[in-house]
């Protein structure tokens, strides 16, 4: 909505998003009290960010955003493995007052002379980086930041807004409730292809808000390796392999149940057990393709080891989502875009017994589990109305939520309002 000017040193930009949802009535043979409600719902999130940042020389800046995250979310944000709106503050006790998201130092290590054109934004200020490089962040960040993004189904702002679309199920990165983590990345980048590496700090809690500060006990590992190689011949794409490993206060889904089999709780209960340490590991695949001009497609697989308790990010341990995305350009609406996907998810057998035995996560629990693995389409259409403004009609159908053959399907209508500046 404001002019953004090049020679400057300084950047200060903003964002707001609100996505309002709902849900008819939908069938439910039963619900517990982390269940998506079967009852008509409605829910309005919001997530204001400003984003600032000062280049301090040529290849040091100071990143730093503020942000406010509020309003609600469907049923609190239970009862579903793919949430419906990746914006919701999933613990509705936190403060709304604004908060630090992000505070990083960006720095690059020059290892090639010739150098490639860089579109600023809120991550790197530079007009230009070095073709081949080193860049280090260090500070507070989030995962999805700079890991498994893809052009076509990352942004939450202008594309799809389930958890399983945007990211990967699978990857329980590292986060406290609100997404973001402390911690070091190191990115190398060549002509071709590009290798990161992250270390993280994990919460004390599942979808907890704070952070453990003893990173030789509990912290998180994140590799991804990026070839910018289509596989169509002569035409445009990327290809990502993801691998991670958390170490963390987690409970063992085999030793809950373990538990309640021999008398001594009455239901399983994932966190009972004295302060371990135990480990979490997953590999995740992300590609995108080009298929014509202005018309791309993606696809994401990711698997975890599940039998760990899940931890940061939502209650998946196989997921297979793939879509495409068109660019406004095909009709003449040059900032519209438009995208469908569909996505599967699914548990390992530890996790469905405990949820069949009426154990709960920090997401699901009915009481009990018809296991049906939870599938979910996803289509939208985001359209420029004037300037830095947006608006997007989307809708998501969801058979099995929870994962759950008793419940469902819902429908869950969206729109949202997006503006930039």
């Amino acid at each position: 909505m404001l002019p953004h000017f090049k020679d400057t040193r300084f950047w200060l930009t903003g964002q707001a998003n609100f996505i309002f949802q709902t849900h008819p009535p939908f069938s439910a043979l039963y619900s517990g009290t982390h269940s998506l409600s079967p009852d008509y719902e409605k829910a309005t999130s919001r997530v204001m960010t400003l984003y600032t940042g000062v280049r301090l020389n040529n290849s040091t800046e100071l990143l730093v955003d503020i942000e406010e995250a509020g309003g609600a979310a469907l049923t609190s944000g239970f009862g579903l493995a793919g949430n419906t709106d990746l914006d919701i503050v999933r613990n509705p006790s936190l403060s709304k007052t604004p908060y630090l998201g992000r505070g990083m130092i960006h720095k690059v290590f020059a290892l090639s002379k010739d150098r490639i054109e860089n579109q600023r934004n809120a991550f790197s200020l530079f007009d230009e980086l070095p073709r081949r490089r080193l860049e280090i962040r260090f500070g507070k960040f989030s995962m999805p930041d700079f890991f498994d993004l893809n052009s076509v189904g990352t942004d939450t702002h202008l594309q799809f807004i389930n958890w399983t679309t945007d990211n990967n199920g699978a990857w329980d990165y590292a986060a406290d409730t609100r997404g973001y983590t402390v911690g070091l990345t190191a990115d190398y980048e060549d002509r071709n292809w590009g290798f990161r590496f992250a270390e993280a700090l994990m919460p004390k809690i599942a979808n907890g808000i704070d952070l453990v500060w003893r990173p030789w006990q509990v912290h998180a590992e994140n590799y991804e390796y990026e070839l910018r190689h289509g596989l169509i011949p002569k035409k445009a794409g990327v290809i990502r392999l993801l691998a991670y490993t958390n170490y963390a206060n987690m409970g063992i889904y085999r030793e809950a149940v373990a538990q309640f089999e021999e008398g001594l709780v009455t239901t399983p209960d994932i966190t009972n057990h004295p302060w371990h340490i135990t480990r979490k590991y997953g590999f995740g695949g992300n590609v995108e393709q080009n298929l014509a001009p202005n018309l791309t497609a993606f696809a994401r697989f990711g698997w975890d080891n599940g039998k760990t308790e899940s931890f940061a990010y939502t209650e998946v341990d196989q997921t297979f989502a793939a879509g495409l995305g068109a660019a406004g350009a095909l009709w003449h609406r040059r900032q519209d875009r438009a995208g469908v996907a569909v996505v599967t998810n699914g548990i390992c057998k530890d996790h469905q017994e405990y949820l069949r035995l009426g154990g709960q996560g920090f997401l699901l629990g009915d009481g009990n589990l018809n296991y049906g693995r939870e599938n979910i389409v996803e289509t939208y259409y985001t359209a420029h109305v004037w300037r830095g403004i947006y608006v997007a009609p989307a809708v998501q159908h969801i058979n099995d939520p929870g994962y759950n053959r008793d419940r469902g399907p819902v429908v869950v209508p969206s729109f949202r309002l997006h503006v930039e500046f």
